[in-house]
């Protein structure tokens, strides 16, 4: 990545759009996981689809 700027805003399928997309997904899955620890019922459930 020599003389490119790591801050310019890119559109499109990017490196950097992806691993942005991979780590948010982390965080809902363990997020949704937690949810159901806690409260002993699925996502869904908790949300009222099911």
């Amino acid at each position: 990545m020599q003389g490119e700027d790591r801050n310019d805003v890119k559109l499109g399928f990017t490196p950097q759009a992806e691993n942005w997309n991979g780590r948010l997904a982390m965080i809902g899955f363990i997020a949704a996981l937690i949810t159901e620890l806690a409260t002993g019922q699925g996502v869904l459930h908790f949300l009222g689809l099911m």
